[in-house]
């Protein structure tokens, strides 16, 4: 075991789960939540700090701000703290409770934006605030994980060389496109590889990422309600758009076999699913990365009654008020929830970054 005194330092990249059991097609899920961070926001969230340093954009008396839905909040918090650097996490009502409470006890301030942007989603709004603070005290530092290029080169120089360690025989990369950080990262290493890589991204039904019509989109980690400066779609081979009432029957799917994953997880996998049904994917390798794991959704995608209220009584293919035993199999049963409703960018300091698409 390592001995660490920091608490970015740790972080197991090499774990994979095989779960053709569970979809019934040969698929492995790299999965990122093995780290105090608890994401695969982690690894961004540390380049680009790491990065702001060297380049002597933060000092002692900075105070990060960041717009996240959650995940890289979270990273950035713990990095903070153990730095000894204020930050400010800027938020939307999406955000799940569990995730901002965690910010909060790692020192944290949380602002929650409410009102939504002219797409329908919350981003915009969330980097206007971060611009009109930035704007106001030359002590805010915004990392912009939407422009950094640290967001992606994280994923160059650690995520893609890990899958590419275990599987040097891969032919399929399913990856989830938020920011596209990952997206990018991966998808410019295996452009390198000596042997064709599909690089397939999974987005949400809604989101407006490679274009199409914005939606309502109730679970945080994957879309964008605007176009993602990093994307680069000729590196992208596919998208793949998913509805969010399949995110949460493969959640489910996964609990009921033991695997807790979150929404991000569950909307790639369920990506994949759709994927390898259309094709021979009898002698493809094939690889899907899980961002985080399903705890901080508890009050959320597997919590009965937000469900029931905002996707109705069949999402999970059976009336959900009698979907209890099914949750219980996950040990994640009512009296776990602390809430039933919904969940509750500046000066960056950001570098730009450096085939074919169907839909």
């Amino acid at each position: 075991m390592p001995v660490i005194s920091a608490p970015h330092a740790f972080n197991e990249g090499d774990l994979f789960v095989d779960l053709e059991s569970i979809c019934g097609y040969p698929l492995y899920l790299k999965c990122e939540a093995f780290n105090f961070a608890g994401s695969i926001k982690l690894k961004a969230a540390n380049e680009m700090v790491e990065s702001a340093e060297r380049d002597g954009i933060l000092t002692a008396d900075s105070v990060l701000v960041e717009s996240s839905s959650g995940n890289l909040g979270v990273a950035l918090s713990m990095i903070a703290a153990s730095k000894g650097y204020r930050f400010l996490c800027v938020t939307d009502s999406r955000c799940n409770l569990s995730t901002r409470l965690l910010m909060e006890a790692l020192g944290s301030e949380v602002h929650i934006v409410a009102d939504q942007d002219t797409n329908g989603g919350f981003l915009g709004k969330r980097i206007d605030y971060v611009r009109s603070l930035c704007a106001s005290d030359d002590r805010y530092v915004w990392l912009s994980q939407y422009t950094n290029a640290g967001n992606w080169l994280a994923h160059y120089r650690t995520t893609a060389p890990e899958i590419a360690r275990r599987f040097p025989e891969l032919d399929v990369l399913f990856v989830g496109a938020g920011t596209t950080g990952t997206l990018m990262g991966c998808a410019r290493y295996f452009r390198e590889w000596p042997r064709p890589v599909r690089i397939v991204a999974v987005d949400a039904v809604g989101s407006v990422a490679f274009g199409g019509e914005p939606g309502r989109r109730m679970i945080p980690g994957l879309g964008m309600s605007m176009r993602p400066p990093l994307l680069d779609e000729s590196l992208v081979d596919e998208v793949i758009r998913v509805d969010e009432p399949d995110t949460i029957r493969m959640c489910h799917r996964m609990a009921r076999n033991g695997f807790l994953f979150g929404g991000s997880t569950g909307t790639v996998v369920s990506g994949a699913t759709d994927w390898l049904s259309r094709h021979d994917a009898r002698d493809l390798t094939t690889v899907a990365i899980a961002p985080d794991l399903g705890e901080r959704y508890l009050d959320t995608i597997y919590q009965t009654n937000w469900l029931q209220d905002l996707y109705g009584d069949q999402v999970l293919g059976t009336d959900v008020t009698d979907a209890a035993d099914a949750t219980e199999v996950t040990g994640v049963a009512d009296d776990a929830v602390q809430t039933n409703a919904p969940p509750r960018e500046p000066k960056p300091a950001s570098r730009a970054p450096a085939r074919r698409r169907s839909t």
